[in-house]
C-alpha cells in the first residue's frame, strides 16, 4: 500500500507490540471475521495482520477512540475484498450485484444458528457474505454494514435477503471443503522436516531452507530465518511437544502437540510455504489461538505415522 511505512522486521518494536495489547480484546473476533470471508483461517490470520498494522500506522486519523473496534472492521472488509478480487472472485461473485435491487429481507438466523452461518457462508458472494456476517453473527446495525461495506440500507436489505435465501437453499449436511493436495515432492520434503524437527535436528532442519527463507511469527517476528532464534526456542520449551502433518478446514499444514492429561492436543498451526524443492517461507501462529479456539467448531484433521498422505 502506498505511503505506509513497512512492517517492522526482526523483534516488532515496543510501540506496535503496545497497540497489540490496546486491541487484543478485538483480535478474537477480527480474525473470525476475516476468516470466514476468505474460506481460510490462516489467510484470515494473515488479513487480520495487515489489519491491524495499516491501523497502527493510520491510528492518528482515528478521531473517536470510542469507534476503533467499528474502523477495524471496514478496514478488514476493505483487505478481504482486495484479497478476494486478487484471487478472482471479485467479477464471479458481485458481477449481478446492484443496490438498486429490492427485496423483502428474510427472517434473521436465530442466534444458535450462527456456527452453521458461518460455515455456510463461502457458498456466497463476497458482499452478501459480509452482510450475512456483520448482521447475523456480528450483530452490527443495517445503518452500520451499509458504512462498512461501502452500500446503502437498501442494499444492505437486498443483500441480506438473497443470502438468507440462498443459504435456506443450500442442500442438508454440505460436505467440507476438499483438501488441497500437496504434490509428491513437497509432501516428502514435509515429511523429512516433520522427522528431523522432533529429532531437534535444526542443522538438517535449515539444510532444508533456502538461504533467504522468511519466518514470520505473529507478534515476535517477521525477518530471515537465518536471524531469528526460532529453532532455540523450541529446544528451550519444557513442555514436551511434536510435530505432525495435518489440515484445518481442509488446507494442509503443520500441526504442534502438545502433552496434555495423558494425551497430545493440538495447540497451534504452522505452515510451509515450498519453491523448487526448498522452503522459502515459514509462518508459525503460536501466539495465535483463536485460529484452533474450539476444536469441535473446525474441521481438523492430525495424521500421525510415517507418513502424511499425498493429500495431506
Amino acid at each position: 500500500m502506498k505511503d505506509m511505512p513497512e512492517r517492522p522486521t526482526g523483534l516488532f518494536d515496543a510501540r506496535y507490540r503496545a497497540f497489540l495489547e490496546t486491541v487484543s480484546n478485538v483480535r478474537a473476533p477480527l480474525h473470525r471475521y476475516c476468516a470466514r470471508m476468505t474460506g481460510s483461517r490462516l489467510d484470515g490470520e494473515d488479513l487480520m495482520q495487515e489489519t491491524l498494522f495499516e491501523a497502527y500506522t493510520k491510528i492518528e486519523t482515528l478521531d473517536d477512540a470510542g469507534r476503533l473496534k467499528h474502523w477495524l472492521f471496514r478496514i478488514a472488509h476493505n483487505r478481504c475484498i482486495d484479497f478476494l478480487r486478487r484471487r478472482g472472485a471479485r467479477e464471479r461473485a458481485e458481477g449481478a450485484y446492484s443496490d438498486d435491487i429490492g427485496a423483502v429481507a428474510a427472517e434473521p438466523a436465530a442466534s444458535d444458528a450462527h456456527r452453521a452461518i458461518e460455515r455456510l457462508v463461502r457458498h456466497l458472494p463476497p458482499k452478501e457474505r459480509a452482510c450475512l456476517l456483520l448482521k447475523d453473527v456480528f450483530d452490527y446495525s443495517l445503518e452500520e454494514i451499509a458504512e462498512l461495506v461501502d452500500s446503502t440500507v437498501g442494499g444492505v436489505k437486498s443483500a441480506l435477503s438473497r443470502g438468507r435465501s440462498k443459504l435456506a437453499d443450500l442442500p442438508a449436511g454440505p460436505k467440507s471443503e476438499p483438501s488441497r493436495p500437496l504434490d509428491p515432492e513437497t509432501s516428502r520434503l514435509l515429511r523429512r522436516y516433520v522427522d528431523l524437527f522432533n529429532q531437534h535436528d535444526w542443522d538438517g532442519v535449515r539444510g532444508l531452507t533456502s538461504a533467504d527463507a522468511r519466518l514470520r511469527v505473529a507478534d515476535c517476528f517477521d525477518g530471515q530465518l537465518k536471524d531469528s532464534p526460532y529453532f532455540s526456542e523450541y529446544e528451550r520449551n519444557p513442555q514436551k511437544w511434536i510435530l505432525e502433518f495435518g489440515a484445518i478446514d481442509g488446507e494442509p499444514v503443520l500441526l504442534v502437540l502438545f502433552q496434555r492429561g495423558g494425551e497430545q492436543q493440538v495447540a497451534w498451526p504452522v505452515r510451509i510455504h515450498v519453491d523448487g524443492g526448498l522452503i522459502i517461507r515459514i509462518e508459525d501462529f503460536y501466539a495465535c489461538p483463536w485460529i484452533i479456539g474450539n476444536t469441535g467448531e473446525i474441521d481438523l484433521t492430525v495424521w500421525t505415522g510415517p507418513a502424511a498422505p499425498h493429500g495431506a
